[in-house]
């Protein structure tokens, strides 16, 4: 049950009586009327900025046609108070049933209240998507969880969603994760090695010199490069990509697709579609069929040219028709693709799998991959898909506000399994989500473990876990009640429900299912996390209340009524609170131990 969609639909009634009556225009645009809470909650339940976008349309005064809108409002029942305020915004205060019908819709729906049926097709979100030359670090989690959590924030706003990891098993990298694990090889058969600088010294890829040595015994050695790499290379990719996945199921994060990048060109790789063709080759054909490519010549990049510039004619793609700044190569000098290429004919082969919203989660140094993607996916689909990318900015890892030293396993950072193993995974992901995905975020190893209000992850949860504590005290202190949330929605009187701090747990229930569709919506799962904090701060608050006012303790066993009415509102509050902890893939415990 939305309140917001609800009561947007009656203001629309309300403007179309106004027209029926001649007091409105025909034909006024009604897509900017929106229904949401007021800036200060003394103001009212709802507030509405029809009168205010509408009046310059209409030619009429915004105070005017707000008085207007106002007194057709208070026409229905549910409505007890319309008033307008400042240039036309016009407050709603709705009777205490709407709100009552609002915590028995959350206990008959428990974690399915608020979840909805956004309008869209399928979409698709790429995540985390490490070259897979080693374990993942600290800043592959953040965009890992906020891919997962956008995912799941998508899926539960009724969004069709794949999960899909890019695999890119085809560029330089991998040749030189090949001749690290070849040396690790060799080790692994005895002899004492030293490690070049440019190939990866870390630890982790000695288990791969043992696999390979168990898999080949001593038959790769004396072999040339060019036998012994292919076979090394593929296997050092399936073991970097096994240890990453299992790093992912440790923070909870599966994917439905493992794209390989090397089966765009034909070549043998993980999932993904077909083997065998050349999907950059088509996209080529498909793009010069549109007229999009040309032969040309690009002016120099702005300030100090790059020493690998070269003024000459290339194929370029016709980026700039789609708001791209400048038109962008297709093939480099010695006729092989380019990243973008290879990037566009990705992006094309989500769209032909039936994907029409793109999403890709990548780290902040990919600013400049925005515009021409989104030019690249508006080209190849003619319009059809939409890409949206999505920036995450850097983890600074701290323990006491001290930065953290590098792992010994990886050689170069701290990574995501040791965060993982010392604070658990809930505090990662939620701390993960607790702040915008383009803005720095520190991550304190101590902080995140207190057992504080400070510490905003135990907050919710421990808001979550009161929920039932105080079922377990009610059916202590009188046990031949039901309590279960069947006999909670037959029976309780939630006329009880009058004190200041009940009346606010009851409106941010009613909002959960409006803060979740506009996160959705906006791609912004930290909306969640915010929401829950504040949700489970008017439940402790009330709690704390009770401590001292015993009139408003939730469980009194004096007073039957009230305690089956307070509960109703703490297992609708608590239902809420697991949902929104499940959409950010945080458990939700029964008691905190």
């Amino acid at each position: 049950m939305n309140i917001f969609a609800l009561f947007e639909t009656r203001v629309r009634e309300a403007l179309e009586s106004l027209t029926r009556s001649g007091r409105l225009p025909e034909g006024l645009d009604l897509s900017r009327v929106v229904v949401e809470p007021p800036r200060d909650p003394a103001h009212g339940d709802l507030a509405t900025n029809a009168a205010l976008v509408l009046a310059k349309d209409a030619k009429q005064n915004p105070k005017a046609l707000g008085e207007a809108l106002a007194e057709a409002l208070r026409s229905d029942p549910r409505i007890v108070e319309a008033s307008v305020a400042g240039p036309g915004f016009i407050n709603l205060r709705l009777a205490p049933e709407v709100f009552h019908e609002v915590i028995r819709a959350a206990l008959r729906d428990g974690e399915a209240f608020g979840r909805g049926n956004m309008p869209g097709g399928p979409v698709n979100i790429e995540y985390v998507s490490a070259n897979p030359t080693g374990p993942m670090h600290v800043g592959h989690g953040r965009g890992a969880v906020f891919g997962d959590a956008l995912a799941n924030l998508l899926a539960a706003a009724g969004r069709p969603v794949t999960r899909e990891y890019y695999i890119n098993d085809a560029g330089a990298q991998v040749d030189v994760l090949a001749r690290s694990a070849y040396l690790r090889y060799r080790e692994a058969l005895g002899e004492t090695i030293t490690i070049p600088e440019g190939l990866y010294p870390g630890d982790y890829l000695k288990p791969v010199g043992e696999g390979l040595k168990q898999a080949h015994g001593d038959a790769l050695l004396g072999k040339p490069e060019h036998e012994w790499l292919p076979t090394v290379r593929r296997f050092a990719i399936d073991a970097m990509m096994d240890m990453i996945r299992e790093d992912l199921a440790a923070i909870g994060i599966r994917h439905d697709v493992f794209f390989s990048e090397a089966t765009l060109q034909g070549g043998s790789g993980g999932q993904g579609g077909d083997q065998g063709s050349n999907r950059v080759a088509e996209l080529l054909d498909a793009l010069r069929a549109k007229g999009l490519v040309y032969e040309g010549r690009l002016p120099p990049p702005k300030g100090q040219l790059p020493e690998d510039w070269e003024d000459r004619e290339q194929t370029l793609f016709r980026s700039t028709q789609f708001g791209d700044d400048v038109d962008r190569p297709l093939l480099k000098s010695d006729g092989s693709y380019t990243y973008f290429a290879s990037d566009i004919a990705y992006h094309r082969d989500k769209w032909l799998r039936g994907a029409s919203e793109l999403i890709d989660v990548l780290g902040a140094d990919h600013g400049g991959y925005v515009k021409r993607m989104q030019a690249a996916v508006k080209a190849v689909s003619d319009g059809e898909a939409r890409l949206d990318v999505k920036l995450c900015q850097l983890v600074r890892l701290l323990r006491a506000g001290e930065p953290v030293k590098m792992s010994k396993r990886a050689g170069e950072f701290v990574t995501l399994r040791d965060v993982i193993d010392e604070v658990g995974r809930d505090a990662i992901r939620f701390m993960m989500l607790y702040r915008k995905n383009d803005a720095t975020l520190d991550f304190d190893l101590a902080k995140v473990v207190e057992q504080s209000k400070d510490n905003p992850v135990f907050y919710v949860q421990y808001g979550h876990a009161r929920r039932f504590s105080v079922l377990r005290q009610a059916r202590e202190a009188l046990p031949n009640e039901d309590f279960s949330r069947e006999g909670l929605l037959a029976d309780a009187d939630l006329s009880a429900l009058t004190d200041p701090g009940e009346i606010e747990m009851m409106r941010l229930i009613a909002q959960y299912p409006r803060v979740l569709e506009s996160a959705a919506a906006a791609h912004e799962p930290h909306r969640i996390a915010f929401y829950l904090y504040e949700t489970a701060s008017s439940l402790h608050s009330f709690w704390n209340k009770g401590k001292d006012l015993p009139q408003l303790r939730i469980v009194n066993p004096t007073d039957r009524n009230s305690t089956r009415a307070r509960l109703a509102l703490v297992e609708a509050l608590g239902g809420v609170l697991a949902s929104g902890l499940a959409v950010l893939g945080v458990s939700a415990p029964d008691e905190m131990r």
